[in-house]
């Protein structure tokens, strides 16, 4: 079976999704029956080819990239037309069985085009299902009859939540959605050893740092959790465009002491900041599903999460959804984790007892039977 991948991100671009792709692609590695070519972007002009694996070849379409988190709109129209011509010179090159899209645009836009020539599944992955996104709503209005065609024409559509597939199922009825969730790396994230009740208490949030993850909300509860006499460190990992408003928020607070924006964190690196952490926290808008919740949860830490797509699948006993977005309730919700020690280590126990359910192993043979079931 040849499969012919497609995602605008890839590692170090992009958020999310392109790690979700990097993880599906390991389990990929080395299967004698698959043969797979990723067609992705390169933050510098050019075209690289990459061996990720005896059976796995990645080709980099190189963008004049300004910032790895956040794509302008001139990066995407460049990156669709430069892909277009790599990716019909690899159609012609090679007898590909199924395209497999991730994000239904701009990536799907390609496929869509060949369709008659190659089926094609999407992985819709969340900013390409039209919902509240602050941002994007403009591009919603205007793309959106050409989102409904590229899905109509696609053999199937993922989603990689239940929450995630309502938002699509809402924009388009008519079409039918598999749900195939996130995975995690169950023995790079993993809980620490120690059981001692720390000194200080450490929050940590991360991800692409966009106005769809009301950090701001997350920075008024810790200001709370302060004033109130709560001993209190908060991590903000990851980059993006919101980056610089969040450092002035934090220092008109006069927070700098107690609230850390540590940037884009290497990925190798990230393990131990779970590791480092006690409760991960987040007031994101919508999600697909939460990638660095489930690497959160497989850490072992608790969750307080404002009510979003995906944590249904996520939260049980292992943390607390807050119903109001507010930084009150947000703050509410970390002192009732914190100041009971036995809850606390109940739902740390039961967040890696959670996240097990989410192999990237499982995953990938779940696509896998997929692939199998459109081309039989």
């Amino acid at each position: 079976m040849k499969i012919l991948m497609l995602n605008y991100e890839y590692p170090p671009i992009g958020g999310g999704a392109a790690n979700a792709h990097r993880c599906l692609l390991q389990q990929y590695a080395d299967k004698s029956d698959l043969k797979v070519d990723v067609l992705t972007s390169a933050p510098k002009p050019g075209l690289v080819k990459e061996s990720f694996a005896d059976n796995v070849t990645i080709y980099k379409v190189g963008l004049h990239k300004k910032e790895l988190h956040f794509w302008r709109k001139t990066e995407v129209i460049e990156w669709v037309f430069k892909a277009k011509c790599h990716y019909c010179k690899l159609l012609r090159e090679n007898d590909y069985d199924l395209a497999h899209a991730f994000f239904g645009f701009p990536t799907g836009w390609l496929c869509y085009r060949t369709a008659d020539k190659l089926p094609y599944i999407i992985s819709l992955r969340g900013s390409d299902v039209p919902g509240e996104h602050a941002r994007f709503k403009l591009d919603y209005k205007i793309l959106g009859p050409v989102f409904k065609v590229i899905w109509k024409k696609a053999v199937a559509l993922v989603a990689p939540s239940e929450g995630l597939k309502d938002r699509a199922l809402k924009f388009l009825p008519s079409v039918e959605i598999d749900v195939i969730p996130n995975g995690v790396d169950l023995e790079r994230f993993t809980p620490t050893e120690t059981a001692k009740k720390p000194q200080i208490l450490r929050l940590l949030t991360v991800g692409r740092l966009s106005v769809t993850k009301r950090v701001e909300i997350l920075i008024d509860a810790v200001e709370i959790l302060h004033r109130e006499g709560c001993e209190v460190h908060f991590t903000i990992a990851g980059g993006g465009q919101m980056l610089q408003k969040l450092q002035q928020i934090v220092s008109g607070k006069n927070l700098a002491d107690i609230i850390e924006l540590t940037g884009r964190i290497n990925a190798e690196d990230m393990p131990q900041v779970y590791r480092q952490s006690d409760i991960f926290i987040t007031a994101s808008m919508q999600e697909g599903m939460s990638n660095a919740m489930l690497e959160a949860m497989a850490s072992g830490l608790p969750i307080v999460s404002t009510r979003c797509e995906g944590v249904d699948e996520l939260i049980a006993d292992n943390g607390l959804v807050v119903e109001n977005a507010n930084a009150e309730e947000v703050a509410k919700a970390v002192r009732r984790i914190a100041d009971d020690r036995q809850l606390y280590k109940q739902m740390a126990v039961a967040a890696r007892k959670q996240a097990q359910k989410f192999s990237w192993n499982k995953v990938a043979s779940q696509y896998i039977e997929l692939y199998h079931k459109i081309l039989n």
